[in-house]
């Protein structure tokens, strides 16, 4: 999964132009709580067939994109 793809995702779950999400973007900047983080994963993880877990390091996009590369080439 790259950046656009990610984005459109969180920009459609956060009703949102996906433009205004970078790899920097937090998931505090986009309100995300802990509930919304979850249901998010579970969304991914059904469009991408990854599993993934639920951590503290996920704090940003990039993150969650490093998290998919690391799925991805599991």
């Amino acid at each position: 999964m790259n950046l656009e793809t990610l984005a459109n995702i969180l920009a459609d779950y956060k009703e949102m132009d996906a433009s205004l999400i970078t790899a920097e973007t937090t998931f505090e900047e986009l309100e995300l709580d802990s509930l919304d983080t979850v249901e998010l994963l579970m969304k991914i993880e059904d469009e991408t067939g990854l599993t993934l877990d639920v951590s503290e390091d996920l704090r940003s996009v990039g993150d969650l994109l490093k998290a998919l590369e690391a799925q991805g080439n599991a």
